[in-house]
């Protein structure tokens, strides 16, 4: 007997929904000594924060840029890619590496509500003093 198991689909990867062009909804800073947390949003022009995740016709990461006049936090432009293209087994975040050396962590992966959401973290001597975390979502072209 032949069983036909249909033809190859490449799986999904959480590129699929993490790339693509984001604006900012808002940004908070933490300051991770004391827990208090200040919004941002509306000071610097925040507001103007849009990166684009771009990705190939395979879905794999590309390139990334970051557009508008909020404080540079981030670099610019480079390459990005995910830690792990896959849900991790042992259930952490997810990460999004900006050029190899610039670690976000993903607290909000898009699914059902159309947001993406990470933390940019800042340490000094392997401790953390403040992180920011942007909440983001999709442009709608």
């Amino acid at each position: 007997n032949d069983t036909d198991d249909g033809s190859y689909v490449a799986p999904i990867t959480q590129y699929e929904k993490v790339g693509g062009k984001w604006v900012l909804n808002s940004i908070t800073q933490v300051d991770e000594t004391s827990s208090k947390t200040m919004a941002l949003t509306s000071l610097l022009d925040f507001g103007s924060f849009v990166i684009n995740l771009n990705t190939d016709e395979q879905g794999s990461p590309t390139s990334f840029t970051i557009d508008g006049s909020a404080p540079a936090l981030l670099p610019a432009s480079g390459t990005w890619k995910l830690e792990n293209p896959f849900v991790n087994s042992d259930g952490s975040s997810a990460k999004i590496l900006l050029n190899d050396k610039i670690a976000l962590t993903v607290t909000a992966v898009p699914g059902a509500q159309k947001v993406l959401e990470f933390k940019l973290t800042r340490k000094s001597g392997g401790k953390a003093y403040v992180s920011y975390i942007y909440n983001l979502i999709p442009v709608s072209e």
